[in-house]
């Protein structure tokens, strides 16, 4: 006994519909997708960053960063470290004081002599000693203030030798942590611009993703409204393209505004598919 069998066919628009579709889907997929243009890309690093490299590899570390300091401080200590500091003038002023003090001994020997004259004792042996005696005395004074005036020369040039040699030790202490300093500014504005740099470059390799996946969401939202129209129920389409956000963009806040763009293509599709 022969069995017969009959079928429901779609109307005449939907076998068309699910044809073109076919032929559609073949010639999309029959080449391979070009992916180097949304391959990842990470930005170089910035200048700013170099110069902190260099600086952090060159200068920042090491002995080399404050050993100018600690060599310029050895050159202020040691016997003969106040010597650099020392007036150039003092010998002038030493000479000038000692000229002045020898013209007052000679004046006050010259005395000596004159009132041995006058008292009848001139060339006699008081005034001998009166003269042996007051020479004595004056070289003993000027040997004093000799010294005296370079004493205070030396102690003065010491004072100020000391002084550099601790500055010096201070700034020996203090460069590394300058450096420290400017190194973390540079590395930090140079990340800056770095990430500015990177969040552009993974913009536009969202943008090129979606381009490149635009003819298969299109596809895939007509053949969603061709099984609506087949089945006659309503159907939804669901996006394969989701976006990629970095941690970089989150932090720039571009995934929200790739989202939102993505969000609103996905209403629209909604919309025509309902509408």
């Amino acid at each position: 006994m022969a069995v017969s069998e009959s079928r429901a066919l779609p109307p005449q628009y939907v076998e068309d519909l699910q044809r073109d579709l076919g032929t559609q889907l073949t010639a999309l997929t029959a080449a391979p997708l070009d992916t180097s243009k949304f391959a990842p890309q990470v930005a170089g690093q910035d200048q700013a960053q170099q110069d902190a490299y260099t600086m952090a590899t060159t200068q920042g570390q090491g002995i080399g960063a404050f050993q100018p300091y600690v060599s310029q401080a050895g050159a202020y200590s040691g016997p003969q470290g106040y010597q650099g500091f020392m007036s150039p003038y003092q010998q002038d002023v030493i000479d000038a004081t000692l000229a002045e003090y020898d013209s007052q001994t000679a004046a006050g020997i010259t005395g000596i002599g004159q009132n041995a004259a006058m008292s009848g004792n001139l060339g006699g042996g008081r005034e001998g000693v009166m003269r042996a005696q007051y020479q004595n005395k004056s070289d003993m004074n000027r040997a004093l203030l000799q010294s005296g005036m370079l004493q205070q020369g030396f102690t003065q040039a010491n004072q100020l030798a000391n002084q550099a040699f601790g500055q010096q030790q201070s700034l020996a202490q203090q460069v590394p942590g300058l450096y420290g300093q400017d190194i973390g500014t540079l590395r930090s504005a140079g990340a800056g611009q770095q990430g500015q740099t990177q969040a552009g470059l993974d913009a536009l390799r969202e943008q090129n993703r979606l381009a490149a996946y635009e003819p298969y969401e299109r596809l895939g939202f007509q053949q969603t409204g061709v099984a609506s129209i087949a089945s006659g129920a309503p159907g939804q389409y669901q996006s394969m393209v989701q976006p990629n956000p970095t941690p970089l963009q989150n932090a720039l806040g571009i995934a929200s505004v790739g989202g939102g763009l993505l969000g609103n293509y996905g209403d629209y599709l909604r919309g025509r598919n309902t509408g």
